[in-house]
Parts: C-alpha cells; structure tokens; sequence
C-alpha cells in the first residue's frame, strides 16, 4: 500500500521561499508520476506541478518561473522549491502519486502553506 508523508509547510513573508517535500512508501518509486496539487479555503483542488516517472515536468501557468518540481528517485522523494511565494499561494498543499501502469491514484494528508502579505 502506498503511503506519502509530506512536509515543509508553514507560515512565510511574501517574496519568501519553501521547499516541501513527499516522503514514497509502500511500493516501487520510480514507476510512479508524482505531483503536487493545492486546494485553498472555499475552491477546488488544482494541479500546481508534475513530473512523470521519466522525468519530464509540466506546471501550472500560475506558478511557472516560481516553483520547481523535482524527484529523487534514490530516496523515493518529491520536492516542491516554490520561490518568490505569493498571498494567492495559500491553500494546503498534496502530494500526488499515479502509478503509470495502474493508473492507481494516491493521495497524502497535505501540508499547510500560508503566505502573508
């Protein structure tokens, strides 16, 4: 069973940074897409930033040139590097892994990301 564990979250200026980073248990890392997605108080949740078991990345329009997803595939962990944080960047924050075979979807419990004016 797949299990992710994310942290980094907390409570930044704007114009600051944070990391977070999803801890992947329960199964073979590098067969999975990775993804980090947000949902803020009163909207839905939305893709922030992927990247697939192959490496390539793709971003939401709201966060290019800000945040920068990675993966490292030895400590079966995904980053979020998110840059030049805004306001409009608060929500709680979700790792997300799909295995590419499957098509099996996981979710963690999120992290809280609140930036302050």
């Amino acid at each position: 069973q797949v299990e992710l564990a994310e942290s980094g979250g907390g409570l930044v200026q704007a114009g600051g940074s944070l990391r977070l980073s999803c801890q992947f248990y329960g199964s073979i890392f590098s067969i999975y897409n990775m993804g980090w997605y947000r949902q803020a108080p009163g909207k839905q949740r939305e893709s922030v930033a992927v990247i697939s078991a192959g490496g390539g990345t793709n971003y939401a329009d709201f966060v290019k040139g800000r945040f920068t997803i990675s993966r490292d595939n030895a400590w079966n962990t995904v980053y979020l590097q998110m840059n030049s944080l805004k306001p409009e960047d608060t929500a709680v924050y979700y790792c997300n892994a799909e295995n590419v075979r499957t098509r099996d979807v996981y979710w963690g419990q999120g992290t809280q990301v609140t930036v302050s004016s």
